[in-house]
């Protein structure tokens, strides 16, 4: 559900009865889909319109006061509508938002004075009129389209998940606990760049989540948060209660430390300081933060949680984080990590058990809390995001593919990728500059991410098709 601000518009010349008329299919229609609005009264202004610069200025002064709440702006042109009227108010509000621009079928049969609307031609000098204020907005998927139907309810359902992108992203809180492993230059990343975007990098020493740890005395939520593990997966054979509960306590104090400075996501440390110095891994805590809702990315690696937190809004599908790790015939790969993947997006309920490659020099006594399983078959989107500090951007490459059910015999979170041309996105990575790491969801939202990254937040986008 999102709230948005709406703007009738209104040419004077044209017929009043089209204006009450859309207004009211609009608003009928939000109300159906579930969403909230913002929206001038008929008292406020003549039929709720926004026309006159008197007007822009109600509509502008409305929305100011409701900047909070609103995620995004939805202009209908029933008619050819004013458009200076519009781009002022735009402009005035202030708001920084995302825009989407909505022009009314005229029938064929109703060409007539009474009925015309012209609504087609309207859009383009709207369209040209904010181009000229340097104001960003989405188009609907046909130029015009009746106001209730059910192909501009999936624009205004794309344009929410657009809004709630931009939202979380231009306010966005991302935790980095730990520091980055020595050899791991591939994870470097410019805070100073993101800080740009409005997302803020909250660091912490893991010894202060170990010093967390040691001031835990609750033992019934100690307790319920071992209960909660022992649902969450299947512990593989040989794990003691002491490990379990040495991850409980971890888990306790990492959620703790995520609500205390209100982060969103994470980037951790997850080896091997963490299980030299603890005794445990850090893949089941950041597992269960993802399940809840707040993406947690391996290695420290802060542009993976911003990809990660990016496709969570997008396609409401919790997100893995992997590597593009080995070759498996014509436009396939395998994508593995140890692994952290939300218990979700398992074809069955995942074991929890040890490291497995990490294992052989960090010892199987230190590396309880690796979860191990099968992504399941499904579409999928991909995203990258990185700061190329040398220029000075930030640039992602983003697009779809699907989750196969081909046969694979190794060990970890696994799954095999099948992206169209997949050798020209892996030139494209590699000329580029572009980490190892990948973000992935299982659903369809590429289309959503190259609008809201590329046109809302200014960030370089190249979509693989």
């Amino acid at each position: 559900m999102a709230t948005f601000g709406v703007i009738i518009s209104n040419r004077s010349f044209f017929p009043d009865h089209l204006v009450l008329t859309a207004r009211e299919k609009l608003l009928k229609a939000l109300d159906t889909w579930g969403h909230k609005y913002v929206i001038l009264s008929t008292e406020d202004t003549y039929m709720g319109e926004t026309m006159t610069y008197d007007e822009a200025v109600k509509c502008a002064a409305l929305f100011r006061a409701h900047q909070d709440e609103i995620d995004g702006i939805i202009i209908c042109l029933p008619n050819f509508g004013e458009e200076t009227g519009i781009a002022d108010a735009v402009r005035m509000s202030r708001l920084d938002c995302p825009i989407l621009i909505q022009a009314c079928d005229d029938d064929l049969d109703r060409l007539q004075l009474e009925n015309r609307r012209d609504a087609f031609c309207g859009k383009l000098s709207l369209c040209n009129n904010l181009y000229q204020y340097g104001i960003r907005y989405t188009l609907t998927a046909r130029h015009t389209c009746p106001v209730d139907g059910e192909e501009f309810h999936a624009d205004v359902e794309k344009f929410a998940h657009i809004c709630a992108v931009v939202k979380t992203l231009k306010n966005a809180r991302i935790a980095q606990l730990g520091a980055r492993v020595m050899p791991f230059r591939t994870v470097r990343y410019s805070e100073k760049l993101l800080q740009q975007s409005g997302i803020t990098v909250e660091t912490e020493d893991m010894s202060e989540i170990f010093a967390d740890v040691q001031e835990l005395k609750d033992e019934k939520q100690i307790a319920e948060k071992i209960a909660e593990i022992r649902a969450y997966g299947n512990i593989c054979c040989g794990i003691s209660d002491e490990k379990v509960e040495k991850q409980a306590k971890l888990i306790i104090a990492i959620e703790n430390w995520m609500k205390n400075h209100h982060c969103q996501a994470s980037a951790i440390q997850c080896w091997d300081s963490v299980e030299a110095n603890y005794g445990c891994a850090a893949c089941l805590a950041m597992s269960m933060m993802g399940e809840k809702g707040m993406p947690s990315a391996c290695e420290t690696d802060v542009m993976g949680a911003v990809s990660m937190l990016a496709l969570l809004k997008a396609g409401d599908v919790t997100p893995i984080y992997q590597d593009w790790n080995n070759n498996y015939g014509e436009d396939k790969c395998i994508n593995v990590h140890c692994c952290n993947y939300p218990a979700n997006v398992f074809t069955e309920k995942p074991e929890i058990a040890n490291l497995d490659i990490l294992a052989t020099t960090l010892g199987t006594e230190y590396s309880f809390g690796a979860l191990k399983g099968r992504v399941r078959p499904s579409k999928m989107t991909y995203l990258k995001v990185s700061t190329d500090d040398r220029r000075g951007v930030i640039k992602c490459y983003l697009g779809e593919g699907e989750f196969t059910d081909d046969p694979l015999d190794t060990f970890g979170g696994v799954t095999v990728c099948h992206v169209k041309d997949l050798n020209g996105l892996m030139k494209y990575a590699c000329k580029n500059g572009f980490e190892h790491h990948v973000a992935l969801a299982q659903t369809e939202c590429a289309d959503i991410l190259e609008e809201a990254l590329g046109n809302y937040m200014g960030w370089e986008v190249y979509r693989h098709s």
